[in-house]
């Protein structure tokens, strides 16, 4: 990288007229972006402002992003916009049906492509068809990986025992991420960036702090951290219009109502 060159589209000698990228730790997203084919449809759909905020800073047009977790698409959407190349993957027939058929309606950068597979981010085999998918596009190596898996089991997105929101135990569900993290961190170029997105989770009067749990598992894998991001949440699906007796169940069993999640930032390293 030259001398004042960024990792993604940020010109330096011109770093005022990039308002829209984000330099603070605190972020107010506020709605979702529903522009496009983006949907809130499905539960587990993080917000398309975080992956447009990722790969601006830190890729640049024509690069490769892969996320393991793709669910309906949005990383996938927001990088067909931004003129990227991105892999999906997700264990439910139903999300990959749904993200490459959203993915083949939005309008985006002309000559990118984007696809999602089925499989099991876990397994060593669905990385190698990830790997030819890469080598038929002139790929060796992606820029950037997103991960947004389950918060454990707050969600159960599946019957199927291979799922991380079925683990049994917390210790489980960590494991489970580790492998993911084996089978996809060799995908990325040295030097470059994983976001994670991962929020806690509140069990039987106690809070489970696994976005710090996971942080240490990706810190484990060879990356540094770089930066944790707050991000706040809006009124989600299981709460809504519901406030009154949230409130009123968090005054009487002594704890606080989940309003942010996180958004870490990691170098790897090597």
């Amino acid at each position: 990288m030259r001398k004042n060159e960024t990792l993604g589209e940020i010109e330096l000698e011109r770093w005022d007229d990039h308002e829209d990228i984000i330099t603070d730790s605190l972020w107010l997203l506020g709605k979702r972006d529903s522009t496009g084919m983006h949907t809130a449809e499905y539960w587990g759909n993080f917000v398309p402002q975080i992956p447009y905020q990722a790969m601006r800073r830190f890729t640049k047009p024509g690069e490769l992003v892969i996320d393991p977790f793709v669910g309906f698409g949005t990383t996938l959407i927001e990088a067909i916009r931004l003129g990227r190349y991105a892999i999906g993957v997700d264990l439910q027939l139903y999300c990959v049906e749904q993200a490459r058929w959203r993915v083949h309606l939005e309008t985006g950068k002309d000559g990118v492509l984007a696809t999602a597979i089925w499989g099991d981010s876990t397994s060593p085999s669905t990385v190698e068809t990830v790997r030819e998918i890469m080598g038929e596009w002139g790929f060796t190596h992606a820029h950037l990986l997103i991960l947004h898996p389950p918060y454990h089991d707050i969600i159960r997105f599946s019957e199927d025992p291979r799922d991380l929101s079925n683990a049994l135990t917390t210790e489980e569900f960590l494991q489970l991420f580790g492998r993911v993290l084996d089978n996809f961190a060799p995908l990325l170029a040295a030097g470059r960036f994983l976001v994670l997105v991962i929020g806690d989770k509140y069990t039987r009067g106690e809070w489970i702090p696994l976005g710090f749990q996971t942080m240490d598992v990706v810190r484990q894998k060879g990356f540094r951290l770089k930066s944790i991001c707050v991000k706040d949440i809006q009124e989600n699906r299981g709460k809504r219009g519901q406030y009154h007796l949230w409130r009123y169940r968090a005054l009487k069993h002594n704890f606080y109502i989940f309003k942010h999640e996180y958004v870490m930032f990691f170098e790897k390293v090597g």
